[in-house]
Formats: structure tokens, sequence, C-alpha cells
């Protein structure tokens, strides 16, 4: 896909973009960490079956979004040639609740399905070409539909949220939100990942249709990222094997689950 109007369609949905978020948490992954979620039994049952939903719950501090960021790494890596998967994510940020609505967030999935498209879904302009004279906002329920209509020509779709524990409950915003990821999973069999803290009316809502996988820290991941920061200790602690080796052993067992980032 390209031209200005595209481009020019495209911010116009939304000029939000989650790209530079999604760069700024890979360069913050230490290399190698978060591999035990990508091998898990969960996530590749979730990766190869569609319709699939999974559910990663975490304490805060559990490295929940670092682990997010790693997925969508792993998403569009594998599927970097193949134009009939569509891959879409954005993170949630209690900060930034002005602009994270349920209008903006499906707005911004739609965006992301689109420009991943080999051309810009007749859809998508039209939507553009309803409104440009007029200069008026579509609705959520044209949102809505016309993500159903981009999603309906891939083959299969993965959608990730994080942190939807930080997407605002306030009228009725989170509730709609899922309600919306679910009708689109239903109706194209989409496959959804989430994480979010242990908040019990969200945790009810994946309950009994989705698998879970929590979020905890794994030692051999803190002392990965440990081993990648040995060169910032002081250096009489650089020249100590043992001693590094006991720093190593002492914060994992301390951390409890939490992860340990700079």
């Amino acid at each position: 896909m390209d031209g200005n109007e595209d481009l020019e369609i495209l911010n116009w949905l939304t000029p939000i973009d989650y790209g530079s978020q999604q760069s700024d948490y890979s360069r913050i992954q230490q290399a190698g960490t978060g591999q035990w979620l990508l091998d898990s039994v969960e996530f590749q049952e979730w990766l190869k079956t569609s319709q699939k939903t999974l559910f990663c719950p975490g304490i805060p501090g559990a490295g929940k979004t670092i682990l997010t960021s790693a997925v969508v790494n792993e998403l569009t890596e594998r599927f970097s040639t193949d134009l009939s998967i569509g891959i879409a994510y954005f993170y949630c940020n209690f900060r930034r609740k002005h602009e994270q609505k349920t209008h903006d967030l499906l707005a911004s999935l739609l965006k992301q399905l689109a420009e991943s498209y080999p051309a810009l879904p007749k859809s998508v302009k039209d939507l553009y070409g309803r409104h440009k004279a007029k200069r008026t906002r579509p609705s959520l329920e044209e949102i809505s539909s016309t993500l159903h209509s981009v999603a309906a020509k891939y083959s299969r779709v993965y959608i990730i949220v994080d942190a939807l524990d930080e997407c605002q409950a306030l009228d009725g915003c989170r509730a709609r939100l899922l309600s919306e990821l679910f009708t689109l999973q239903k109706r194209h069999r989409a496959n959804i990942l989430a994480t979010s803290r242990f908040i019990p009316e969200i945790v009810d809502k994946f309950k009994g249709s989705s698998d879970s996988l929590e979020i905890r820290a794994r030692r051999e991941d803190v002392e990965r990222y440990l081993e990648g920061h040995m060169g910032q200790l002081l250096h009489f602690v650089q020249q100590n094997q043992q001693l590094q080796t006991d720093i190593k052993i002492g914060i994992s067992e301390a951390v409890n689950g939490m992860y340990v980032s700079s």
C-alpha cells in the first residue's frame, strides 16, 4: 500500500501509533528473556488454533508489558511474509485514558489491519469519503462495522491487548471494548491475547472461555537480565565472579515473581 492519500486516510482514522511504544519496549527487553512464554504449551496452542483466547494475568511489576512486546515481535517475525495474517495490538495506559476510549482503541485496530493489507480496503476509503466533505467523525458503530469488513479479508487475525486493567471502566468503556473484541473473534475466528492485573471483573470475563497463563518473572529471566547489566556494577564486583553469582542468586530469590527493570 502506498500513496499520500492512503496515509492521510489512515492518520484520519487515528493519529495514535503504538509502533513507537512497541519499539521502546523491545529495546528494554533483555535478549532471550520471555522465551518460556513463547515456548509454553498454552501459547503454542493459541498460536496454532483459530478463535482462541489466551488470558495472561499477573501481579504489578511481573513484566506483562515486556512479555506482550515479545509476543508482538514473535508474531510479526513469524508472519512477516504472510499477507493473509493480520496482526494488531495496543498498550493500555491509565495516563492516556483521554485517547484510549473504546472508539479510539477500535480505530487503532482498524488502522493497523488496514495499513497491513496490500491495498487500502475500499470499506476504509468509503468511510473516509462519507465524512471528509462534512468534516465529521465516524461513529463507534461505523468504526466497528468497518473493522469487521477489514478483518474478514484475512485468513486469521491476532489481537494483542496489554494491561486491560488500565483501560478505564467508566461509562462502560472496558466492557464495551471486550464485547467488541469477542464479537470480532466470533465472526472472524480471531485470536485474542490479553494481559491484566488480577481484577475480579476482568478475570470473570475470561473465565471458562479462555486458556490462562499467569505472568511471573521466571528465575532464568531475572538472572539473564542481571547478567546483561553486570557491566554497570562497581569494578571490584566485575572482577569477582563468585560475588556476581551471589548477587544474581540473591536478587532472583528476592524478586518473588516481579520483573527487574532499569
